[in-house]
């Protein structure tokens, strides 16, 4: 599936080719071959089994360029309640310094991807040279090939970086429909520590394409806290790929809030690669009208006593479809390890649908493991006894649905934010016409 989607756009890349030399260009010349020997994913191809491309890969995307970066974007989408410090921002996937605020802080790099390309490209072949030799990676190739602009953090040894650094990710309207790809770097030191809010939002009336690809990678001790919430455009197509590798004794700890963008693809491959690391994820999306979004999970645990603990949400409602893949392996050698998954999904319509699996792979001695998922509808219990005490049914219904989906961030210690997320979220839940309606159809 080469023709529509790709088609203008690996034009451009091939064009570029010519223009460029040395690692980065061949980097960039393997995964375009591979692109074109491949295409886009089918329904063959497993990960891609329950999210179709077919709508996707016959539309044409223009490919984003200076220009379209510079639209102007209501202010007020950028900023997020409670979270202050250094931010960066980028629309339609180019850096915008006019609206980005860059601090010095020190221990602390915060550069745009282009500045490092163009000074010093060397010291990003670590991450820029990876390669993805499966078919169902058609995005991560993509990326490679394209992605000119994104964010490098580098967090030195030892350094424990108070303000949490603010990525804005904003689409704004433009003549065409655009693809636009955004590469994100963020290497933790030894010893160091981070917090991250990863921000998706976007003006409603656009149709973009946008395509994130962010490494991590956390040095032995080293700790980050990120926090991904997604509320872009309801028009907009967005896929993501997060790839972290975790060293000795590194802790990554993810909250993820997935409840914008008409179709959504987030694959999160995690490795603990040394002794003793740790990943906790907590996680929700929330769905509505005709939404898709797709969450993939691949965690391998390679090392002695690591650790995982992964709990996420799934809510939908109306006509929008939910998939949720959880995968864990324990690697041969990896004896000790503690890896627990729950996955727990509510439909609150009869046309909604969440497709989940759990899977387990276990190929080490003495492990503690634990994978289980739900799907199902609210208690109708719980509903009976708050309408009994004069709450109406949409908001009985709002109240129990939001306390399921807090799992994903009722940690957190910013009551600002907490309060924020609470509001998106409750947003985002049935409103009172339709928790009526759902409520006489289940009667």
């Amino acid at each position: 599936m080469v023709a529509g989607f790709l088609e203008p756009l690996l034009a451009d890349g091939v064009a570029r080719q010519g223009s460029q030399s040395g690692w980065l260009a061949q980097v960039r010349t393997r995964a375009l071959e591979q692109l074109i020997r491949d295409g886009l994913p089918g329904p063959r191809n497993e990960a891609w089994k329950y999210t179709s491309l077919r709508a996707i890969g016959q539309r044409r995307y223009a490919r984003s360029d200076p220009a379209a970066a510079t639209r102007p974007i209501d202010a007020n989408l950028l900023d997020l309640p409670g979270v202050e410090g250094p931010r960066l921002v980028f629309i339609n996937g180019g850096f915008r310094a006019d609206l980005s605020i860059i601090a010095d802080v020190p221990g602390m790099e915060l550069r745009s991807l282009s500045d490092v390309l163009e000074a010093e490209p060397d010291s990003l072949r670590e991450f820029l040279s990876r390669s993805f030799d499966n078919a169902e990676d058609a995005f991560a190739r993509l990326n490679t090939v394209l992605a000119s602009d994104g964010v490098v953090i580098r967090v030195a040894a030892g350094a424990r970086i108070v303000p949490p650094v603010h990525l804005v990710i904003a689409g704004a309207v433009a003549e065409k429909e655009l693809a636009w790809q955004l590469r994100c770097i963020f290497d933790i030191g030894e010893g160091a520590a981070l917090r991250l809010v990863e921000h998706h939002v976007g003006e409603n009336g656009h149709g973009h394409f946008g395509n994130v690809l962010s490494q991590l990678a956390l040095r032995a001790n080293a700790r980050l806290d990120l926090l991904q919430v997604q509320n872009g455009a309801e028009t907009a197509s967005l896929t993501r790929r997060t790839e972290a590798l975790l060293d000795a004794g590194a802790h990554l700890e993810m909250r993820s809030i997935e409840v914008g963008a008409q179709w959504m693809r987030h694959d999160l491959a995690v490795r603990l690669n040394g002794d003793r690391s740790r990943f906790v994820s907590r996680g929700v999306f929330a769905l509505r009208g005709r939404q898709h979004a797709d969450t993939r999970l691949d965690i391998r645990h390679s090392a002695r006593d690591t650790a995982c603990d992964i709990v996420w949400r799934g809510v939908a409602d109306q006509r929008a479809r939910g998939v949720f893949h959880g995968a864990i392996t324990v690697e041969s050698g990896a004896d000790g390890s503690d890896a627990q998954l729950s996955n727990k999904n509510l439909l609150l319509s009869d046309q909604a649908e969440i497709d989940t699996q759990p899977v387990l792979e276990i190929h080490a001695d003495e492990v503690k493991a634990a994978h289980g998922a739900t799907v199902g509808q609210l208690d109708e219990g719980a509903l009976f006894y708050l309408r009994s005490r004069g709450i109406g049914p949409a908001q009985a219904r709002s109240l129990l649905t939001l306390a399921f989906c807090r799992v994903a961030f009722d940690s957190i210690e910013n009551g600002v934010l907490r309060e924020y997320l609470d509001a998106l979220m409750l947003e985002r839940l049935p409103q009172a016409a339709d928790g009526d309606s759902q409520t006489k159809s289940s009667q």
